[in-house]
């Protein structure tokens, strides 16, 4: 299936979404924050990027300009629960597939993510 990257300061949010999309047959790879996840994207290969907005070090806003500038043709997904923070992603919209609201069932995170993944492969 895929390798994905998670961007996701809330450890136990993180790790849920990991084992489910694990159990979906992918790949995962966990940051803890989007200077931690730009690293990862700099050393290897992923097929999407999964990123809350509101981080530390760096925001999904942030990881999501530099992904974009470093890889444009990864689909970006990120997720807030902040309505503010979906207002700030308006703008990048050119470069998000979405943007997820918190809080999300686990069918909908992978629903979006199965989402994601089919407009990479179109």
């Amino acid at each position: 299936m895929a390798r994905i990257l998670i961007a996701e300061d809330e450890e136990s949010l993180r790790r849920f979404i990991a084992r489910a999309l694990v159990i979906d047959g992918h790949q995962v790879v966990e940051a803890g924050d989007g200077a931690e996840a730009l690293d990862y994207l700099e050393a290897g290969r992923f097929d999407l990027l999964l990123s809350d907005i509101r981080m530390p070090v760096m925001d999904g806003i942030a990881l999501a300009t530099a992904t974009a500038d470093l890889i444009p043709a990864m689909p970006i997904l990120l997720m807030t629960g902040f309505a503010e923070q979906r207002e700030r992603a308006e703008p990048l919209l050119r470069i998000v597939v979405d943007v997820v609201e918190k809080p999300f069932s686990l069918p909908q995170i992978r629903q979006a993510v199965a989402n994601a993944l089919t407009l990479k492969a179109a």
